[in-house]
């Protein structure tokens, strides 16, 4: 390959297949790619507004990750309904479960509260994959801007809580997990949280 032209062309490639890869899309069907890449290059009406391409897309990787995942569904559905059997899980309606290990006294955040809290979360399996007590710094955020497992729990704990929580994947991340970590969708997940403070 002599001509940088043909080189940048390929590299381009490179870069937008691993970008695919990333993204769980390495199956999409190349003819259509590649006759959309020319529509767009060309200026000619694409099939699809951006709107619809965004929606296709969604729907797509939705479907991807149904099939990929399901797995992972299953695990977490049959942990949460041996653990539900348990002394002393407390489960909700929304199917969030939770455990008391300390009863605080305090106050109870409202959803618009911010609060400053200990937590260690792990996969079902055991797995840490964050954890504040590990790095010796608690964490302050919004009741309404975690996941909503979390919202729902820490609405229910007084000040000095320390809660052990049990979240199936439709209140954690869902079919969309922050990509490249180890949580992989329709993951339940584990947390110890301890409520500290209301900010």
């Amino acid at each position: 390959m002599d001509n940088l032209k043909d080189k940048a062309s390929y590299c381009v490639g490179m870069s937008v297949a691993n970008s695919l890869l990333s993204q769980d899309l390495e199956d999409l069907n190349l003819e259509q790619f590649t006759e959309a890449m020319k529509d767009v290059f060309a200026k000619k009406a694409t099939k699809f507004s951006p709107q619809e391409a965004n929606a296709n897309i969604q729907e797509y990787l939705d479907s991807q990750a149904a099939s990929k995942y399901e797995i992972h569904k299953k695990d977490g559905t049959e942990f949460l309904a041996t653990n539900a059997k348990k002394a002393n899980i407390v489960s909700l309606s929304s199917g969030l479960q939770y455990e008391i290990i300390t009863e605080g006294s305090g106050t109870k955040p409202n959803a618009t509260a911010q609060v400053t809290v200990h937590y260690h979360g792990t996969l079902i399996d055991g797995t840490v994959f964050d954890s504040s007590v590990e790095r010796g710094s608690p964490a302050t955020f919004g009741v309404n801007q975690v996941i909503k497992g979390w919202t729902e729990a820490l609405q229910l704990m007084p000040v000095g809580s320390k809660w052990k929580l049990y979240i199936p994947q439709e209140l954690a991340y869902g079919a969309n997990p922050h990509p490249g970590g180890p949580i992989k969708p329709f993951m339940a997940l584990v947390f110890d949280v301890e409520l500290l403070e209301i900010n």
